[in-house]
């Protein structure tokens, strides 16, 4: 039972800083003179470092220990959840490509008139300024709460609803005050208060993906990888111009990571991983069970 209490402690104070991180350092920054851009402030840095710097803490000096932390690559023995990782955003995008292009919500003129290498070199920019970033988002979500949620015999299910709370709630700030809006408002397709509702919507389904990868994979760096593929591809198409979303339907039809179709594909596929997982793990307890 005090096992059970220091691990519920521990959960509840990383999640504290998940949701409340961003909104100290705003607070921080009202004290802050100067015009430097929110994005490389005291407060950013603040709201980035402190899910996954509290969870580092935790483990080192509170009792949560190393065992779980899923630090190692295990290249050799989990290649197929890196492959995953890797192929997984590509064929949910071109699914729901190919679903709004036959509904008529949504056009590529801008690979058309400026090529699929303009494309490349857009992605390369986000991927280069993602890579820190997503460092300090999967060391908290899925390097720290994921497998200590896991270890406190939460259901799988209920484990990837949390984090994805959290996850949406820690992006808040973000979105409020840290991000540019205009920047923001160019890649979306609804108003800002509909983005933020349909952000909820498509944070649960993705984090069961997210969550049964990380789990399956013992590796905090498939989802790493996996984070970098979905902003890296995701990002230019409708911030760069590359694909046009029409109509109403739009954010339901959008290939992007905020589409509900790209989304419960995620959700899909996370799905088959947490019963493929539970199947092995069964499996896996059958063979040590003495005959």
């Amino acid at each position: 039972m005090a096992t059970m209490n220091k691990s519920t402690r521990n959960i509840i104070i990383v999640a504290l800083f998940a949701a409340g991180g961003g909104w100290l350092g705003i607070w921080l920054n009202s004290f802050m003179s100067g015009a430097m851009p929110r994005m490389e402030s005291l407060g950013a840095l603040i709201w980035l470092t402190t899910p996954a710097l509290s969870g580092l803490f935790l483990r080192a000096f509170a009792g949560d220990g190393w065992k779980d932390s899923g630090f190692r690559l295990n290249l050799f023995a989990g290649w197929k959840w890196y492959l995953t990782a890797a192929v997984i955003y590509p064929l949910a995008a071109l699914l729901t490509f190919a679903l709004a292009w036959a509904v008529g919500v949504v056009t590529a003129d801008g690979f058309l008139a400026r090529g699929f290498g303009a494309y490349v070199s857009a992605a390369g920019i986000v991927l280069t300024g993602s890579l820190i970033k997503n460092i300090f988002e999967e060391f908290a979500w899925r390097g720290y709460l994921t497998p200590r949620l896991e270890a406190a015999n939460i259901h799988p299910m209920l484990n990837h609803l949390i984090v994805g709370v959290l996850w949406w709630s820690w992006h808040l700030p973000y979105y409020f005050y840290f991000l540019d809006r205009a920047a923001l408002e160019a890649a979306i397709t609804t108003s800002f208060p509909v983005f933020l509702a349909i952000g909820l919507i498509v944070m649960l389904p993705t984090s069961i993906l997210f969550g049964e990868l990380r789990l399956l994979s013992k590796s905090v760096w498939t989802t790493f990888l996996l984070h970098n593929f979905i902003n890296a591809l995701s990002m230019p198409l409708l911030a760069n111009g590359f694909l046009k979303v029409h109509g109403p339907l739009g954010f339901i039809f959008t290939p992007t990571n905020e589409g509900i179709v790209t989304s419960l594909l995620f959700g899909a596929a996370g799905w088959i991983l947490y019963r493929y997982r539970m199947k092995t793990t069964k499996g896996s307890h059958n063979q040590h069970v003495p005959s």
